[in-house]
């Protein structure tokens, strides 16, 4: 098998599920409890937090643990708006952020809020011009991924981060897709939402980072654990391995990145040689890991599921929007027809993959298309 679909999810890490197995089945108190054994989880669930922290190079009060990627979004979009509603009702993103982002845009807007929606050029890449012309006395927040998910450009969040420095807007980002395979200062980023199961960890753990001083409106009301913002019983053992599973990623993008981009350079060269595929990620603004491409007059299904049969497993663009079988988004708003933007796919990849399993992924995409051609014929 050869897995292809690292941004829909990646495998879990052994010692990850270790982990998660081991304090799950030792240290499966309740932290909130007042014996002596929950509060050994406690301090558990509170070590988690301060190797992220240490991690990420931010403070252990800083970190909120959630259910995952789409909670942190929710929770940072929400949270701001509804608390800071009386300094504005204006908010600003992009035309190509994550479903979990412009969903609760929508909501917002029915609420009252208004929100723009900053266009991408043909590189899925916004324009500082357009931010800067869009940016109102009256924004609280400004939410733009780091890397989009669907075709891997990534976005001048620094040149963003600079010209709100002093601005009231808050700015929320989204790095689900980039953490692990990306730098990013967290300097002048007041939010950040993160995504375990995207860094070879576990699904329905995550976070979010929200810088010191700054207050949300709590969506989820109990018992009033993680500060009082996110209540429920904490999933400690979720923590604990969220914890491993970022440090282990982490130390990967030190010894493995090189080894990630040599890939993606070689299946860039690979598939420009191919007639009819056209490349939409720019190699000039992309992360190492994703790159999505058409093949003319094919659908993006047909290409997975023939893919699949020899056992490569790759994505039609978003997984969490592939069902719908529409054309993307985040295509269209890059100005690709929308015979292509149905017809895309996507490779992401990770530290496990390998040089000669891009080589057999080019060798079976070339049969899959010419079978496919012959048929057509």
């Amino acid at each position: 098998m050869i897995y292809l679909d690292n941004s829909a999810t990646t495998k879990p890490y052994s010692a990850v599920l270790e982990t998660y197995t081991k304090v799950a089945s030792r240290y499966f108190a309740n932290p909130s409890s007042l014996h002596a054994f929950g509060q050994k989880v406690r301090e558990l669930h509170e070590e988690a937090r301060k190797q992220i922290a240490q991690l990420l190079g931010v403070r252990s009060d800083e970190l909120i643990f959630t259910s995952g990627g789409t909670e942190s979004n929710n929770l940072a979009l929400k949270g701001i708006a509804h608390r800071y509603k009386n300094r504005g009702r204006h908010l600003i993103t992009t035309q190509v952020e994550h479903p979990s982002i412009k969903e609760v845009m929508g909501e917002l807007e029915k609420e009252g809020f208004t929100v723009t929606y900053l266009p991408v050029d043909e590189q899925g890449v916004i324009r500082v011009s357009d931010f800067e012309h869009a940016l109102r006395e009256d924004t609280i927040l400004v939410s733009v991924m780091h890397v989009n998910n669907e075709v891997g450009s990534i976005q001048p969040i620094q040149e963003i981060s600079n010209r709100l420095s002093k601005h009231q807007a808050f700015f929320h980002v989204d790095n689900i897709q980039g953490m692990g395979m990306c730098e990013l200062d967290l300097n002048g980023i007041d939010l950040l939402s993160v995504s375990a199961h995207k860094l070879h960890g576990l699904r329905g753990t995550g976070l979010l980072y929200k810088k010191k001083g700054i207050e949300l409106h709590s969506e989820m009301l109990g018992g009033g654990q993680e500060g009082g913002i996110r209540s429920g019983t904490e999933n400690t053992a979720g923590a604990v391995a969220f914890a491993k599973a970022l440090r282990l990623v982490l130390t990967e993008k030190e010894n493995k990145l090189k080894d990630v981009l040599a890939i993606r350079d070689y299946l860039l060269q690979e598939l420009s040689q191919i007639e009819g595929i056209h490349v939409h990620s720019k190699k000039a603004c992309m992360a190492p890991h994703i790159l999505c491409l058409s093949a003319r007059g094919h659908r993006g299904e047909v290409l997975v599921h023939a893919l699949e049969q020899k056992e490569i497993f790759v994505s039609t663009t978003s997984a969490c929007s592939s069902k719908a079988k529409l054309a993307s988004s985040t295509l269209k708003a890059m100005g690709v027809s929308d015979e292509e933007a149905t017809g895309a796919i996507r490779i992401s990849l990770g530290y496990e993959n390998t040089d000669a399993e891009a080589e057999q992924f080019i060798v079976a995409f070339r049969e899959v298309l010419e079978k496919i051609n012959e048929v057509v014929k």
